[in-house]
């Protein structure tokens, strides 16, 4: 009771104090005020992200996740190895013409194109929601936060210093206004999100550049391309920009929930500024991020490259095979029904004039199809596996020799393979590693899941292969027995036939020798 008394003798002080100085209407109300505010924009985000997250646990499709659906969608989170995958991978599976148009681009995707069967993209996934939901299969890859942050920071760093071959930013940006040739594939900087952190990146090493020219080109020399503020931007101040904030630190997590500045549903947004407002929120997009992954038909980890790809050929690829082949066999059996309505057709002017637009419509199927089905018209999963390996050696060399040349205009700064930027990994303070853990800590909870749904994946798909080895092995044996141990009724016919022969042969004989006696 005293302690109470206390308290309220020294809130009639500081009032009286405050109503001699001022008047209430000048600091209490706004003061009451300003908080009431921030307390109700506090609910009504939690009510927004709440509402979201309930909303699009409860509208995901409840299928068999293990069976490949009619459109495969490719989430490209952001330097995971999805390049080599949609290369080396996808494009030996699936033709030009089934590729849904517009790939790796901000998509306005017709998903009644016919033959539309394939989508990769660095789009998040609210882009799903202009797909046919039910008939789409998502596969995605993820890596290690930490290592995510690095190869990003590297990747913007390599790109605009392929930019640094022109005397300035009004150059530049002349070059860019150019008209790109029809034919050109997609440019790096019409992708998320290179096409903020590129330009980003450009200005920041023209400015560094203008500072060392201005100065008589002295600098500060270190081994530690990580941290060269003479030459490029230091990892410890990337990390800390705005705009890597809000896309690079749990990026996955955000590309996942369909939640970047990227997204294609205008809802999207509000949920986002509420999350990145509040971050206690984070649980949220964590839980609907997490229900996404679990879902998708296959979870691949850059760190174990070798199981990922070979499950990934096990898993996707021998049913891309199947399905591949069952689509052709109807093809052909259609096209010869065709072919035989055609040739019972009566040979007038009409019927011939017919025939030959149902062979310019043939023609035009056909063509549509590209002369690349044909390469994958008895792809294995084995022969999957060998294409892989090949193509992603010739890929590795040839994006080694570009980000050399590319890192020759930032020079001494170089994250190349051959000067081993591993290595100079190894030299970057603990302290700035534990920020770029602190700053991931959605994406790192998600990696985490991740691993584990990748561990139950490779035990499915092992347990699978040695089931079918099984079957395998009893279908060999079936049929040698059929074959060696039980004889059929056709050898046992010809076995009664022969016996009969000799005995009858036998007979006669004997009765010869009677008569010349």
């Amino acid at each position: 009771m005293r302690c109470l008394n206390i308290d309220l003798n020294l809130h009639m002080i500081l009032v009286l104090f405050l109503s001699r100085t001022c008047s209430c209407s000048e600091l209490i109300v706004p003061i009451i005020i300003k908080a009431s505010s921030a307390e109700d924009g506090y609910k009504q985000c939690e009510h927004t992200v709440r509402h979201w997250a309930s909303s699009s646990l409860n509208s995901e499709v409840k299928e068999d996740k293990h069976l490949l659906r009619d459109l495969l969608f490719f989430l490209h989170v952001p330097r995971t190895g999805g390049r080599t995958y949609f290369h080396c991978f996808l494009r030996k599976l699936y033709s030009s013409s089934q590729e849904c148009p517009r790939s790796y681009d901000k998509l306005r995707v017709d998903s009644r194109k016919p033959n539309c069967r394939l989508l990769s993209t660095h789009d998040d996934y609210s882009i799903i929601y202009k797909l046919p939901k039910e008939k789409t299969s998502a596969v995605i890859i993820l890596r290690n936060p930490v290592e995510r942050v690095f190869s990003t920071f590297e990747f913007s760093v390599e790109v605009a210093a392929r930019f640094l071959i022109h005397p300035n930013l009004t150059s530049v940006g002349r070059m860019a206004r150019l008209p790109r040739p029809k034919k050109a594939g997609v440019s790096t900087l019409d992708i998320w999100p290179w096409k903020y952190l590129i330009p980003w990146m450009i200005e920041d090493l023209f400015a560094r550049r203008d500072a060392r020219e201005h100065r008589g080109q002295t600098y500060t020399m270190t081994n530690n391309s990580y941290d060269m503020e003479d030459i490029l931007m230091p990892l410890h101040e990337f990390i800390n920009e705005p705009i890597v904030r809000d896309i690079v630190h749990n990026g996955a997590t955000f590309q996942i929930a369909g939640l970047t500045n990227n997204s294609h549903l205008a809802e999207s947004h509000e949920v986002r500024h509420c999350v990145l407002k509040y971050p206690t929120f984070g649980k949220y997009v964590l839980e609907v991020a997490k229900k996404r992954l679990n879902d998708m038909l296959y979870v691949g980890l850059t760190e174990n490259h070798k199981e990922s790809a070979s499950m990934f050929a096990n898993v996707v690829g021998a049913q891309v095979i199947s399905q591949l082949s069952t689509s052709r066999s109807k093809r052909e059996i259609a096209n010869n029904n065709d072919s035989e309505q055609s040739s019972s057709l009566p040979d007038s002017r009409m019927d011939a004039n017919y025939q030959r637009n149902n062979t310019y419509t043939k023609v035009k199927k056909v063509s549509s199809i590209g002369k690349d089905e044909e390469t994958n018209k008895n792809m294995t999963v084995g022969k999957l596996m060998e294409a892989y390996e090949s193509c992603t050696s010739d890929l590795r060399n040839s994006q080694e020799e570009r980000r050399a040349n590319s890192l020759k205009n930032i020079s001494p700064a170089n994250f190349t393979k051959e000067l081993s930027t591993f290595q100079a990994r190894r030299h970057i303070p603990k302290v700035l590693l534990q920020k770029i853990t602190s700053l991931n800590s959605l994406d790192m909870e998600l990696y985490n899941y991740g691993q584990s749904i990748f561990a139950k994946q490779h035990e499915r798909v092992m347990q699978t292969i040695v089931d079918t080895k099984r079957q395998e092995t009893i279908l060999i044996e079936s049929a040698y027995i059929n074959s060696y141990g039980s004889p059929s009724w056709k050898v046992l016919s010809l076995g009664t036939a022969g016996f009969s022969l000799l005995l009858f042969l036998f007979l006669s004989r004997r009765k010869t020798s009677k008569i010349k006696l």
